[in-house]
């Protein structure tokens, strides 16, 4: 009911979010595994393991047929926020709320260095929950809006063998062959040429307009207010500013200048 009163539809309800991990910054030494055996059985903590608090109780609603950009400085908590929503990471505090599957596509996606880009391909779709008909079907234009066979059958070669910006395209191409509720893009526009990114922008609006959520994190300002209408500036784990695109860009380019 609500699509057709005009209402807008939340996809996504992040309420005081809080999310901690633990990195080790010491060094194991030798004999590290006896010692990690014994520190499992005292139930002790390991040397040289810090605490980080990523995300600081942020909180946020996203709406259906939004593209909201995530910006700030390197380890401000973009792709953190991005995995809690995705649910591939547990909120330490806070609660996350999403309407149906979220995706989250990321630079390192997991396709399989050894298997060629075709197999790739269908084991992507599969993975985004494509039937093997679906995968099929689209596979033809998975191919072509990569471009990955602008300059030879690289298709048929290992993954191994692609630039980073060849991988980002066939991972974007993959995950874009289908509708989502909620799309996570993790800094896989950045490495694609002008022409990749406008393609890539056009079907981020379809996606848009067919079901869902768009959040996108990129270092390029410039992607942001192209690509999306909000946007969320994250520092210190922290949300500094939520607004439209453009402001919370314009806002952020200051601070950095400043």
């Amino acid at each position: 009911m609500a699509e057709h009163t005009g209402e807008r539809v939340p996809t996504v309800v992040v309420d005081d979010v809080h999310i901690h991990y633990q990195v080790n910054g010491g060094r194991t030494g030798r004999g590290g595994a006896t010692a990690a055996l014994r520190r499992i059985v005292a139930r002790g903590p390991s040397p040289g393991v810090r605490e980080v608090h990523a995300v600081k109780g942020v909180s946020f609603v996203a709406y259906k047929g939004e593209a909201i950009g995530l910006i700030g400085s390197n380890g401000s908590g973009k792709s953190t926020l991005l995995k809690a929503v995705a649910g591939l990471l547990p909120p330490s505090g806070g609660t996350v709320f999403t309407r149906g599957q979220p995706s989250l596509l990321g630079v390192n996606a997991a396709l399989m260095g050894d298997l060629s880009g075709e197999r790739n391909v269908v084991l992507g779709g599969l993975a985004m929950g494509m039937s093997r008909q679906q995968v099929q079907e689209r596979y033809d234009g998975i191919v072509e809006f990569s471009g990955i066979n602008d300059r030879g059958d690289f298709i048929s070669l290992p993954m191994r063998t692609y630039s980073s910006g060849m991988g980002a395209r066939l991972r974007f191409s993959i995950a874009a062959a289908k509708s989502h509720d909620v799309l996570l893009i993790d800094e896989a526009l950045a490495t694609g040429d002008a022409t990749f990114q406008r393609r890539s922008r056009q079907r981020i609006e379809e996606l848009r307009a067919e079901a869902g959520t768009v959040f996108l994190v990129s270092h390029s300002n410039t992607t942001i207010t192209s690509t999306c209408d909000r946007a969320l500036w994250l520092e210190g784990g922290r949300l500094r500013m939520d607004g439209p695109a453009r402001e919370v860009v314009a806002a952020y380019e200051a601070f950095t200048r400043g």
